[in-house]
């Protein structure tokens, strides 16, 4: 048997999924991340712990699809943005991986506010988010302005899948999806941009380079292939950001024209052959020259209701109060709940409390919230034209009643995937085409993204 894997690079769970010729996910290893915290405000992983969670996922995930590792013939991934590690002139690590949400740099640096200010910065790099502290750039100042003793020793900065990349092929590249989020990439010319790295201070020498989704890198280095037991012959597949890459293996462009993503965040991706940088979008390269992702995100996603659920029915489970939403009328006998979930600190956050509502009133309040901002977020990337069909994806798309309150309110079909695993399934669509299972890589097959579920207006 012949399989691919699509490695998930995501911030809670590490992925690898195991995936026929007729595009079936035979085996999933789902591995939590444990990260380092400190005081709070720092999130690590240790290179060794990265390394063994990937093996452990490896093995689950042959283990369920009773497969050897000799049956695996191609590798790709999708990846979380803006996590990094330092490397010195031995590609030996100086730092563990410092994952995105780390903290520990208070405020953004008066070079990375100069960048964002250049009249040419959101035409260049396709970046239309503000600066914050949480950026990869500004992190890298951080270690340059208060660990001088690391960083005169740093010949190599890579993004997390820049790291997987060299560990697995020897070759300083990486991939043009996730390097678009660090503020550094001409995006149309998929070349860094030589005045970014002027007014930060950063060398160019020290990034890897960056690589169209879908290229292919031949050979697995020799002790991570005995590490993880992979045949050192396999081609390694560039792959992209996870956003892309899920809803590449959501069927945006083949089955739907939109993918929406109701997790911690709320997020809306779409593909595009016109390059037009905006303000709240991030655009990124697509799968060939003249090609693009957008997407768009907000805050007001899903954490609302595990906050509820925390706060004011901790005996109850989520699904238990999904269900008592669901005996709910639209529009919650006049309860609202405000576009922010994420700053919630209390019911007086909601609008218009009666004696009368209970917990299922506030639940379903905060998914017509969230519905409410999704509308917003599809209006961003489909200002010229309204969507036909959209796919969900992410925990939102497990609810029901979610989905029909998203269909009510944007008064558009939606849809699921029979792999609950997008991005898993996206990163191996693209190993898939490279392997020459198919091709070409962005004419992905209808039954690689087949259609689970529909809702109708």
């Amino acid at each position: 048997m012949e399989y691919v894997l699509g490695i998930d690079l995501g911030t809670s769970y590490f992925k690898l999924g195991l995936f026929d010729k007729k595009s079936k996910l035979c085996g999933l290893g789902r591995i939590a991340v444990e990260k380092d915290t400190g005081d709070g405000s720092l999130c690590e992983l240790p290179t060794e712990r990265f390394w063994n969670l990937l093996q452990k996922g490896l093995r689950d995930a042959c283990k369920q699809a009773k497969a050897e590792f000799s049956d695996i013939k191609a590798i790709g991934y999708s990846s979380q943005a803006s996590s990094f590690l330092l490397l010195d002139e031995h590609d030996t690590p100086l730092t563990p991986l410092i994952l995105w949400p780390d903290q520990r740099a208070d405020d953004v640096f008066s070079e990375v506010k100069k960048l964002w200010q250049q009249k040419d910065f959101l035409r260049t790099t396709g970046l239309g988010i503000d600066c914050n502290n949480q950026l990869c750039i500004n992190k890298l100042l951080w270690f340059k302005k208060e660990r001088p003793d690391i960083w005169k020793k740093a010949k190599r900065a890579m993004t997390i899948s820049d790291y997987l990349t060299f560990s697995l092929t020897g070759q300083y590249s990486g991939d043009s999806g996730t390097a678009s989020l660090l503020g550094l990439l001409d995006v149309q010319r998929l070349k860094w941009w030589n005045k970014a790295f002027d007014i930060l201070g950063l060398d160019t020498t020290m990034f890897s380079n960056p690589l169209c989704p879908g290229t292919i890198l031949n050979g697995i280095n020799k002790t991570k292939q005995q590490f993880l037991g992979l045949n050192p012959d396999v081609p390694f597949v560039i792959g992209s950001l996870d956003h892309h890459v899920a809803a590449i293996g959501a069927g945006v462009g083949t089955i739907a024209d939109i993918s929406e993503s109701t997790g911690t965040v709320l997020a809306c991706v779409n593909f595009t052959k016109k390059y037009d940088p905006q303000k709240n979008i991030c655009i990124g390269p697509g799968l060939e020259n003249g090609h693009f992702y957008q997407l768009t995100f907000d805050a007001n996603g899903a954490a609302g209701l595990q906050w509820y659920q925390e706060t004011y029915a901790p005996d109850l489970s989520i699904e238990q109060l999904v269900q008592m939403a669901e005996k709910v009328k639209p529009g919650c006998e006049g309860l609202m709940a405000h576009s922010r979930e994420d700053t919630y600190k209390s019911l007086s956050d909601f609008k218009h409390i009666k004696d009368s509502h209970g917990h299922g009133h506030f639940v379903r309040a905060i998914m017509e919230s969230t519905a409410r901002s999704l509308v917003e977020l599809i209006h961003k990337l489909s200002k010229e034209k309204k969507p036909q069909r959209i796919v969900a994806t992410g925990g939102g798309a497990k609810s029901d009643l979610w989905l029909q309150i998203k269909v009510d309110l944007t008064n558009t079909e939606f849809i699921t995937t029979a792999c609950d695993e997008p991005a898993c399934s996206g990163a191996a669509m693209l190993t898939a085409a490279a392997a020459g299972w198919f091709e070409p890589a962005w004419n992905i097959p209808r039954n690689w993204a087949t259609i689970n579920k529909s809702f109708q207006p």
